[in-house]
């Protein structure tokens, strides 16, 4: 399985705060433990283009034990916690593409490596994800089924990545 991470080495500080994130959000992990019984979302493919942190770890966690194949990477590489990603590789079987801080160039490659996964569904927070298959990858619409965004965060490139707080 091929990802872009930092350091895989850092996986076991990942999983321990994905654990901990796990413990705060009861509902998620009741999800979590339905799907896996039930397996709804079985061979399904979702791509993601959110902020790579624990408490997302959980939804992938989610999605994949409904039976989900994803592939994932940052919407702002300065949430990424590296030690997540690592985890999620290591431990959850995830495709990950992210990196805390990487440049322009490498986040833009990192959803264009979510997008060759051909995803039926999208998550996004920004619509970068959904903004390249729109204007690059239209030949891939008619696969997807529908998707979900929700910006937090938004990127100029001159100016750099921006948090809600100071739009």
């Amino acid at each position: 399985m091929a990802s872009d991470i930092a350091d895989i080495a850092l996986a076991d500080g990942g999983e321990r705060r994905i654990e901990w994130a796990d413990s705060q959000m009861p509902v998620l992990r009741q999800i979590r433990e339905r799907f896996a019984s039930e397996r709804p979302l079985d061979g399904l493919v979702v791509s993601a283009c959110l902020h790579v942190t624990a408490e997302t770890a959980g939804l992938v966690r989610a999605l994949q034990d409904g039976g989900a194949s994803m592939a994932i990477c940052a919407s702002n590489p300065l949430s990424t916690q590296d030690d997540v990603a690592a985890a999620l590789v290591d431990r959850h079987r995830t495709q990950v593409f992210a990196i805390h801080g990487e440049d322009p160039a490498t986040y833009y490659r990192h959803i264009e490596a979510v997008c060759d996964k051909h995803p039926r569904v999208t998550l996004d927070d920004g619509a970068d994800l959904i903004s390249l298959l729109h204007s690059q990858r239209e030949s891939q619409l008619p696969e997807v089924l529908g998707g979900a965004e929700s910006t937090t965060t938004r990127w100029r490139p001159r100016d750099g990545w921006l948090s809600p707080s100071s739009r």
